[in-house]
């Protein structure tokens, strides 16, 4: 609908009620695509109201209340002041009443036409569509909240976060220097290391222990850095756990704990991710860190990690040990010995 560029850039505030008997909220109001956004004061979504099913009460006082069309309980207030969102919001629900077909003799046929069209929408669009605006629009606090429950979920299966407080240091340490602070060590996760929304690494303890020196565990960090940084993996979640579970963080902030527990378990089932080799030694060349004990350790036969042993950015240069020994040896009793 043209009408609709007209509005794209408009906010508005006002108070948000979803029951009668509810308290009112203060709420940002915006106009999309051909949808009233409305969202906290953190900006994060509450709900969507489709445009052409918006219904205004009648209401003798200067405040303008909306709802949506069926249901009067929920409402949004608009103050006075607010007239421009308001005659927004007016235009369009007259634009959308007057391009609604009018009944006539091609009226089934009309109909059928209009539900193939949303059933092809719903089926071969929306998901992406929707997948895409909530990546665009879920904040990075929220992010991270699921990678913490995740882990959470994970713990069942992995035991417990590795915990000694040496050990612990030593790891800051290390994360400091890769510049990734959000690093989690964990008994037994089944494989090397993997990446949650919210930019967590979780290592399995045999990255330090199974090694003499920890530019292996460092190459798997960047590996998975270089993954997150290829997909998102928030992304990743909501192509496996479906368009409900999308809508639903979409609409109220949340994902049920039942598909967490299904991503959690997926996650600790899927293959091990392998990066884009260039964009991983671009990594470890930023990190002034040598990428062929990390090739070693994923094939010691190096046939299939030929390309990081041969492009190793850091052959025949001096380096500096990644780590003094003396933190070295408190990493890798992180999880208690």
């Amino acid at each position: 609908m043209t009408a609709l560029t007209k509005y794209d850039r408009l906010e508005a505030t006002g108070l948000w009620r979803a029951t009668p008997d509810g308290q009112r909220r203060e709420v940002i109001v915006s106009i999309g695509n051909a949808t009233l956004m409305i969202a906290d004061m953190n900006d994060q979504a509450i709900t969507h109201w489709s445009l052409a099913a918006v219904a205004r009460r009648e209401d003798k006082t200067t405040t303008a209340i909306f709802h949506p069309d069926g249901d009067p309980g929920e409402t949004l207030e608009l103050p006075e002041h607010e007239n421009e969102m308001i005659d927004a919001i007016e235009t369009l629900r007259r634009a959308i009443a007057k391009s609604r077909p009018r009944p006539g003799r091609l009226r089934w046929l009309g109909a059928g036409l209009s539900v193939a069209a949303v059933a092809a929408l719903v089926v071969f669009w929306l998901p992406g569509a929707m997948r895409d605006n909530t990546l665009r629009v879920v904040p990075q606090v929220k992010r991270e909240a699921i990678g913490v429950a995740l882990i959470e979920r994970m713990q069942r299966v992995t035991g417990p976060l590795c915990s000694d407080s040496a050990g612990l240091r030593a790891l800051r340490r290390l994360g400091g220097r890769l510049d990734t602070p959000k690093l989690a060590v964990v008994p037994a996760l089944g494989r090397a290391a993997l990446h949650l929304p919210g930019g967590v690494i979780v290592l399995d303890r045999s990255v330090f222990e199974d090694w003499e020196e920890p530019d292996v565990a460092a190459g798997y960090i960047l590996a998975e850095l270089a993954l997150q940084v290829e997909r998102d993996p928030l992304a990743d979640l909501l192509d496996v756990t479906g368009p409900w579970e999308n809508f639903r963080l979409l609409t109220t902030g949340e994902i049920s704990g039942g598909a967490l527990d299904a991503y959690a378990e997926y996650l600790m089932t899927a293959p091990s991710g392998i990066p884009d080799t260039a964009n991983l030694l671009a990594l470890f060349e930023a990190s002034d860190l040598r990428s062929t004990p990390y090739a070693r350790a994923r094939d010691i036969t190096g046939e299939s990690v030929l390309d990081l042993i041969e492009g190793d950015p850091m052959q025949n240069r001096e380096t500096e040990p990644l780590l003094a020994d003396s933190t070295w040896l408190r990493l890798q009793g992180v999880c208690g010995g």
